[in-house]
Formats: C-alpha cells, structure tokens, sequence
C-alpha cells in the first residue's frame, strides 16, 4: 500500500466524533500522512501518539480551510474527512465551500460525515485507488 495524503477537518462540535473516529482507525490511519487544520491536528497528534504524522495548517477560520484548498489543487490531497457541523453557522462558511468545490474539481473522495468516513476506509478502493482527475484544458483555453 502506498502512502496517502489524508486531510482531517473537523468544526468545533464534530471534533470529538472526529477523534473518536481516528482512534477506532487508528491502524488503518498510521502508515499515512496526515493532514489537519489547526486544532484538530493537535487533537488528533495528541489521541493517536506521536508516531502519526500530522501535519497541522492553520485554523480554518485563520486560513486553514485555503491552505487545504491549495494543497489539494497541487495534488498533495487523496482523501479528505471533513465533519462539517450543519446545525451551525460558520463564519469562514465561503472558505468551506471553497475547500468542499476543489474536492469535487479534483475528484477527491470526500466524507462529511462518519458513515461515508467508514465506507472510504473499508473500501477496496483505499489502498489501491488510481484517480482521475479531469481535464480542464478546454476551459482554460477558452477566450474571454
């Protein structure tokens, strides 16, 4: 199995299910690069020990959320776990949005919740999974 890039993004009231998430993954998540926003990567290097490799941004709010958004137009994204909370507002909700399009753009498997988080892990497709990502050359040269 080669190494992913796994991005972890969790808001203020999903961090715990996030975490609780990861612990119970915790073997499946190890061999891997990870990478989080802010507090959740503190959270998430502080539950599942110093041989997880995380890799922390800044808090979404601060930046986080593009920093994300950047690595994953660069190709150094192949799976992303965002716990989204949809009860509430969140003010850098544009730069959510922002992060949710390039995923869909660069055709990253995306789980928003922790059911398709657990359906991403198990699939035979996660270790071996060769993503096509699709060619936007016609829009790029299209006049103005």
């Amino acid at each position: 199995m080669s190494e992913l890039h796994i991005a972890l993004v969790a808001h203020d009231h999903c961090k715990a299910d996030l975490l609780a998430w990861a612990q119970r993954h915790k073997p499946m998540l190890l061999p891997h690069q990870l990478v989080c926003t802010g507090t959740t990567g503190k959270l998430v290097q502080a539950h599942l020990g110093p041989q997880a490799r995380v890799q922390r941004l800044k808090s979404g709010p601060l930046g986080g959320d593009q920093q994300m958004g950047a690595r994953i137009a660069e190709g150094k994204v192949d799976l992303i776990v965002f716990l989204w909370d949809p009860m509430r507002a969140q003010p850098h909700d544009v730069d959510v949005k922002a992060l949710l399009r390039l995923a869909v753009v660069y055709n990253i498997p995306t789980a928003c919740n922790l059911a398709t988080a657990d359906f991403l892990l198990q699939s035979a497709c996660f270790a071996n999974y060769q993503r096509e990502v699709k060619d936007y050359s016609d829009y790029l040269s299209r006049d103005v």
